[in-house]
């Protein structure tokens, strides 16, 4: 797809498109629409990726390397990292929500889409992650790990 540059992107673009069709096919009441339809959700889509990637860039665990000397640039990996290092100790489902509201910028209407649950579950599951992520940070026994954990964000 010319929007995304990159074939991964053109495949999650592509998924989210239909799977939004699958959702919403009711919307489409002929046929003939159906093409202009798709290709502007797919732009709509797109547009929405960029959006959230300018206000959350995604960070992976791995891409999270040992910090440079001094300064607070430093200072901010190093804060990073810490805070990688304490959402592994969160429960999965916990961490699941911190990580599609903080991480990927999800509204509590979309994570409840995603996750399949009602909104104030949504906001039961951030509130307890918040405390878990809390308490382990308070720890004070954290220490950045180069690998390890299944959080991807």
């Amino acid at each position: 797809m010319c929007l995304c540059r990159d074939e991964i992107d053109a495949i999650d673009l592509t998924q989210q498109t239909f799977y939004r069709y699958a959702k919403h096919e009711d919307r489409v009441h002929t046929p003939a629409k159906l093409k202009s339809w798709l290709f502007a959700t797919a732009k709509n889509e797109f547009l929405d990726h960029v959006r959230r990637a300018k206000r959350y860039p995604h960070v992976s665990l791995e891409e999270v390397g040992e910090p440079s000397s001094g300064g607070a640039e430093t200072s901010r990996a190093v804060d990073t990292r810490i805070v990688l290092a304490a959402m592994r100790r969160i429960d999965e489902t916990y961490r699941t929500a911190l990580a599609l509201f903080y991480l990927e910028g999800y509204s509590y209407r979309e994570i409840s889409e995603i996750l399949e649950v009602p909104s104030g579950t949504v906001m039961s599951r951030l509130s307890r992650g918040k405390a878990q992520l809390k308490a382990a940070l308070d720890d004070g026994n954290l220490k950045p790990q180069k690998s390890g954990g299944n959080c991807e964000h």
